[in-house]
């Protein structure tokens, strides 16, 4: 893999409470450098960001329902339609959890397919070539089985992606629940490894187990570590 390769996995991400403008727009120079897939934000920063990476080949990444997914639908629907039209071209939603450990799957589903066509509503409105939606399923609250009903429902319900963490629960990414991931979905929907990614080692095993794109802060750090191990 070359470091242009792995940079095209990378969602470059800065979602914490207190990042203020100045360091949202120093992230967007980061991931224009390195060339990242995406820098995701908080909604507040997707008109900041969509006027810094103008122009570039970085896209605009926001998140919906985040960090607890315990949002109304109306509410993720209105976040997510929002987000679209100020910019964003990819969507990683919550999934709303309390619904998924109760097993009541069937409003799980209504629950992400309203957010999907949220978003490709808006897609429309601003004429945008192509939005993606992520499904955050919160992998260390949820056990094997709920894991993979939450994986089969982000399929059925027409999500382009599940993903592993927030990065705000009491755990990350796995290389295993990455691996069971791809099982259930396998080639048609992408998954995203994200929480506590934070070196190029890490980063690879999560590539190599099945994951398409990586969520991390630590971008910066993971492609300086790739680029020193070439060079040793």
């Amino acid at each position: 893999m070359t470091s242009e390769e792995l940079a095209k996995y990378i969602d470059h991400t800065i979602l914490k409470p207190q990042s203020t403008v100045n360091d949202v727009l120093s992230a967007c120079d980061e991931a224009i450098k390195h060339r990242f897939a995406t820098v995701f934000v908080n909604s507040y920063f997707v008109p900041f960001v969509k006027k810094k990476l103008k122009g570039t080949s970085v896209d605009v990444g926001t998140v919906v329902g985040f960090p607890l997914g315990a949002s109304s639908t109306v509410a993720k629907c209105f976040e997510a339609a929002s987000s679209v039209l100020s910019g964003a071209n990819e969507i990683d939603m919550v999934i709303n959890l309390g619904l998924l450990k109760t097993g009541n799957i069937d409003e799980v589903y209504l629950d992400i397919a309203a957010v999907v066509e949220a978003a490709h509503s808006a897609k429309q409105e601003v004429n945008l070539r192509n939005v993606i939606v992520k499904v955050i399923v919160e992998a260390c609250y949820l056990t094997n089985d709920e894991k993979k009903r939450a994986a089969e429902t982000v399929k059925n319900a027409g999500a382009d992606f599940v993903k592993t963490s927030t990065g705000f629960g009491p755990g990350g990414a796995k290389v295993e629940d990455v691996e069971l991931l791809k099982k259930v979905v396998g080639d048609n929907v992408g998954i995203k490894a994200s929480g506590g990614i934070k070196t190029y080692e890490q980063a690879l095993a999560m590539i190599e187990a099945g994951a398409t794109r990586i969520g991390t802060s630590s971008g910066v750090e993971i492609m300086e570590g790739f680029l020193k191990k070439g060079k040793d």
